[in-house]
């Protein structure tokens, strides 16, 4: 099964090794026909902690890093190969 890649904003880069993106969906409410932002954060490795504050980075699915973090950041040119 293919690992999922998702583009988002890093929101924190303060802890080693780590950064916080922030991945925004849009999709239209079943209900009220309109069209709805959600976000949520997910906590992804970053090895040479080389992402700042309001980077956009992709995200790749990995095995668990540890108890919360099992997303890699990965180069653009990586997530356009393995799209």
């Amino acid at each position: 099964m293919p690992k999922r890649i998702l583009q988002g904003t890093v929101v924190s880069d303060k802890s080693d090794k780590t950064v916080v993106v922030k991945v925004e969906r849009r999709f239209t409410h079943p209900v009220m026909k309109k069209t709805v932002r959600m976000s949520k954060n997910y906590k992804a490795h970053d090895e040479a902690n080389a992402h700042k504050v309001g980077d956009i980075v992709f995200i790749q699915e990995s095995r668990p890093i540890s108890k919360d973090k099992c997303w890699v950041v990965v180069t653009e040119a990586q997530a356009e190969a393995q799209a």
